[in-house]
């Protein structure tokens, strides 16, 4: 990556982080904004943005379970979103097309289905990375969100075959024999144990499925996507995961930046854009309106809906086809460009908002849902419990598990996972499922005999957000959350939490204490509470 690319790409999205903006806005500024000056982009920056997308792919495969994708609330909505949408839409601009509108002239129903199906996609790079940043990837709407991405996937190597003519070779077939294989990667994957090795396994394991379903003429980022699919279920997937997430993050930029050299864009372009960009409220509301009727509850729908409420980058890839095969003129390229990057940004700005929305709208939103909602969406909860820990990842099951020694049923645990807490009730834990941040969910659950509230969760947002809900919801009991960093501190004070506990500095005072009983120095070591995180 030359220095000027990561020059613009740093001022811009610390820019963006500076003033509290998602930094992904950034990135796609210095993309325009190099191509404004002239910057040539050379190969390499292709070659970042396909590593990057690439092991994305693998790592949404690592946390994607193949039974979510046969839930009719994710290939039904799909599906019939994608047909709603292409038939208005193709519709809509054949309207445009009668009032002479600027590059519409030349469009006919056929090519006017072809930009509709081509803005029908919503990206799965902008919806992954603003899931990741929230800490919402193995939440209700994350999973729905990223079981229709999948979908939409499948319709995209299949329309691939279609427009290239490139049908997958006879050899295409063997690719089924991967199921086999499934118990030789798992135990490669055990073998590589924690250290260096793990993340070049994954490097592995994501650029060797791309490659092997390249080779017989299927997308390569298909295969980089079964590849993890097909791990998800290992003990160490969660591990590998957060090992590549620096090295996806880092060449996603590439991703980011390679949008803004697409070409420049004229005033007439621009004006273009926004108004495909207007489509996007039709887009938010065709979902929304699809997952109330297949019984979502009202915020299900309403974050999964807000979340898929961007174009992708697919219909760059759609737009550049026709270019080739003479459908559209090169200019539709740039307009549909400049529509992607327009909708990056309303997305990323309205989902950092998106749990404040609803609270404000909820009465509205609720008015949508269905008399009898799924039943997986049916929460139960535990009776009898004095304290809860909210989010059972290695710090929260630890905790967890401590308490229960000492007061059994007396404490519970709450995640966001259904996975995690099927395998733990499997065990016989006292867990449940629950999203801390629905405030749906704080309404109908008694916390009147709950004493202390433990927040082990991902992001200081996140615990905010839980802590906020929990005081609006009439609890009066006590709250103590962790935090990674002494600017952390004040934030989490300030949203109503009564002790921080900084994970890093406390783990390693037990770990002395828990050392010194070895040589009967119990009580050597001074216990009083740490002042800086209190």
């Amino acid at each position: 990556m030359e220095f000027i690319w990561v020059l613009c790409a740093f001022i811009c999205g610390l820019s963006m982080r500076i003033i509290n903006m998602p930094p992904l806005i950034g990135f796609l500024i210095a993309g325009f904004f190099l191509n404004y000056l002239g910057v040539e982009p050379s190969a390499s920056l292709g070659t970042l943005a396909n590593v990057g997308i690439t092991l994305m792919l693998f790592c949404i495969g690592l946390k994607l379970h193949v039974r979510d994708l046969l839930k009719p609330e994710v290939w039904v909505s799909a599906l019939s979103h994608k047909v709603l949408w292409s038939l208005v839409v193709a519709s809509c601009t054949l309207f445009l097309v009668a009032l002479n509108l600027p590059y519409f002239s030349d469009l006919d129903f056929t090519t006017a289905l072809v930009i509709a199906f081509a803005l029908s996609f919503s990206s799965t790079v902008c919806v992954m990375k603003l899931f990741e940043d929230a800490g919402e990837m193995k939440t209700r709407h994350g999973q729905i969100a990223l079981g229709v991405l999948v979908m939409q996937d499948i319709v995209a190597v299949v329309f691939l075959v279609f427009a290239t003519g490139k049908i997958p070779t006879l050899w295409a077939i063997l690719l089924f024999g991967l199921l086999f294989l499934k118990p030789f990667l798992a135990n490669l994957l055990t073998r590589v144990g924690h250290g260096e090795m793990l993340p070049l396994a994954g490097l592995f394991f994501a650029f060797g499925g791309y490659e092997l379903f390249y080779l017989v003429g299927v997308k390569g980022d298909l295969g980089a996507l079964i590849m993890g699919i097909l791990l998800a279920s290992h003990s160490k997937a969660s591990e590998l995961n957060k090992a590549l997430m620096n090295f996806k993050d880092i060449f996603l930029i590439g991703f980011f930046l390679s949008i803004g050299f697409t070409a420049l864009p004229t005033l007439n372009m621009l004006g273009i854009s926004v108004i495909l960009s207007v489509f996007l409220i039709f887009k938010f509301c065709l979902f929304f309106l699809i997952f109330t009727r297949l019984r979502l509850r009202g915020r299900t729908a309403f974050l999964t809906a807000l979340s898929m409420s961007n174009y992708s980058e697919f219909g760059l890839i759609v737009t550049a086809l026709s270019v080739d095969n003479g459908w559209l003129s090169k200019e539709w390229l740039v307009i549909l460009a400049l529509s992607v990057s327009i909708s990056f940004v309303v997305t990323s700005l309205l989902y950092k908002n998106a749990h404040k929305l609803y609270l404000q709208h909820k009465t509205k939103i609720k008015h949508y849902e269905s008399t009898d909602c799924l039943d997986e969406d049916n929460l139960a909860q535990p009776k009898g419990i004095r304290i809860l820990v909210i989010g059972l990842g290695r710090v929260g099951r630890g905790a967890f598990e401590v308490l229960h020694q000492t007061l059994n049923q007396q404490v519970a645990g709450m995640d966001a996972d259904k996975i995690r807490i099927q395998k733990m009730t499997n065990n016989g834990d006292n867990v449940f499922f629950g999203d801390g941040e629905d405030a749906d969910f704080w309404e109908k659950m008694d916390t009147s005999n709950i004493e202390l509230v433990l927040l082990a969760l991902p992001t200081i947002e996140d615990s905010s957000s839980v802590t906020l809900q929990l005081r609006k919801s009439g609890y009066t009991g006590k709250i103590a959350a962790i935090a990674r960093y002494q600017d952390e501190r004040n934030e989490l004070l300030s949203s109503g939490i009564d002790n921080v506990f900084n994970f890093y500095t406390e783990a390693g005072t037990g770990f002395a204490e828990e050392s010194l009983q070895l040589i009967g120095l119990s009580n050597a070591v001074d216990k009083k509470p740490s002042s800086v995180y209190r």
